[in-house]
């Protein structure tokens, strides 16, 4: 397994959330925190799930401890490990049990953006896949704090699913490959 280059993992995946993410409105949320330079981009090495694990109780660390106006959210970018989104997607329970295992439920969750994203019951090349798929796999770290926050300044975030399944719907595959995010 060859090893990528860190800044272009990190490029590629700021250019999916400046494209994507913000640039669609995927998230109503994500370009305030963005803008104000509050995310933190992690590229993790780990090639096991025991070194994931260990990544992402120290990402779960440093963003619980660190001040909200320097670091609101991170993503932990993990290229090496979990490239199968069904066992990705298995091992978002442990990343809940790690949550829960840290004393952090309640202040912080993971969500979770993958390549090869597939909602239930959707065909794998279904355009509303999309909103979740990142150029590579990556765990969301997010405070609950500043989702309540966000809820309250949009009080129809649950209509956000459903919009953002009608932007892709509208943009398509060609409009998605033309952002020149396409990740398969």
């Amino acid at each position: 397994m060859s090893t990528l280059n860190h800044d272009d993992v990190i490029a590629s995946t700021r250019a999916w959330v400046e494209k994507a993410v913000i640039g669609l409105n995927l998230c109503p949320f994500a370009k305030a925190v963005y803008v104000k330079d509050q995310v933190r981009f992690v590229v993790s090495e780990a090639k096991h799930i025991d070194a994931l694990i260990d990544d992402l109780v120290a990402e779960l660390e440093r963003l619980a401890e660190a001040n909200p106006e320097k670091l609101d959210t991170t993503l932990l970018i993990h290229p090496y490990v979990m490239t199968d989104f069904l066992d990705f997607n298995d091992f978002l329970e442990v990343a809940d049990s790690v949550v829960a295992e840290l004393k952090l439920e309640g202040e912080l969750q993971v969500a979770s953006f993958h390549p090869q994203f597939q909602f239930e019951g959707t065909a794998p090349d279904d355009i509303e896949n999309h909103t979740n798929r990142a150029p590579f796999p990556t765990l969301h770290l997010l405070r609950e704090s500043s989702i309540d926050r966000a809820v309250e300044a949009f009080p129809e975030a649950e209509s956000i699913f459903e919009k953002n399944i009608d932007t892709l719907n509208a943009l398509g595959h060609e409009g998605w490959t033309k952002l020149g995010l396409d990740s398969k």
